[in-house]
């Protein structure tokens, strides 16, 4: 039998998410930052800072940005890692990671990408200081087993961030769902001319685990002092754990 999975409120076979995923960012990925600034409002951006500063990197510092996409977090730890550093950029998406490859040389930095599945890490065990990921975690199909990866590559000590998505405090549902569902897609098309695409961010949205849940799977994956911060009601949250 075939196992399935959900692509956005669609039940699929695995195999197929795995290729519709790659469509929809093969899609947006021209347009994904413009996008990025006008569905958040920008604070997408407030939203990596705090994140930047939670993982506190530091010169020397080895670095792993996991569904890194255009690259914000892996040239912000590349700056703070120095030349004595190691930083990663990684994406399973080749139209993604060329955009993000093409920025950090546009600024300088000379910083390795590769394109590799997250259920899948390419690296050795107790690898690295840092591993991060940012609203990439909702669109893999094994979540746990990614998770399972990111605690292998990590040091002991070292602190996985995962910043995404989350669910909104209870008042704020309804507008949320009428922004997702009908605003969203609707800017899809306007500034991408693609509003499935768009539909499909917002259901995944609503598929992924919520804080406590997506906080149980980082415990159960192995790290220890599990935390969550919500940032703007719980539009977003930011989970770190450290590898003891």
């Amino acid at each position: 039998m075939t196992n399935t999975t959900h692509f956005g409120y669609k039940t699929v076979a695995e195999d197929d998410k795995v290729r519709e995923v790659a469509k929809v960012f093969h899609s947006v990925a021209a347009k994904y930052d413009i996008m990025n600034d006008v569905m958040s409002g920008g604070l997408h951006r407030i939203w990596k800072i705090f994140t930047i500063a939670n993982a506190g990197v530091r010169p020397g510092f080895k670095c792993l940005d996991i569904a890194g996409g255009t690259g914000d977090l892996a040239k912000a730890f590349a700056k703070q890692a120095g030349p004595t550093g190691e930083v990663w950029l990684t994406d399973i998406n080749e139209s993604m990671l060329r955009v993000g490859r093409d920025r950090l040389l546009n600024r300088g930095l000379m910083t390795p990408t590769l394109l590799c599945d997250a259920e899948k890490l390419p690296f050795p065990d107790n690898y690295f200081d840092r591993v991060s990921v940012a609203f990439g975690l909702r669109n893999m199909t094994h979540k746990d087993q990614a998770l399972a990866e990111m605690r292998r590559v990590l040091k002991p000590g070292g602190k996985l961030l995962v910043l995404e998505f989350s669910k909104v405090i209870e008042p704020l549902q309804k507008p949320y769902d009428l922004y997702s569902f009908k605003v969203l897609p609707w800017m899809g098309q306007k500034i991408a001319g693609d509003a499935e695409s768009y539909r499909y961010l917002a259901e995944s949205i609503r598929m992924h685990p919520d804080q406590e849940t997506l906080k149980t799977m980082m415990e159960t994956a192995g790290l220890e002092s599990v935390k969550y911060y919500n940032l703007t009601a719980g539009v977003a949250a930011l989970h770190t754990g450290i590898k003891l």
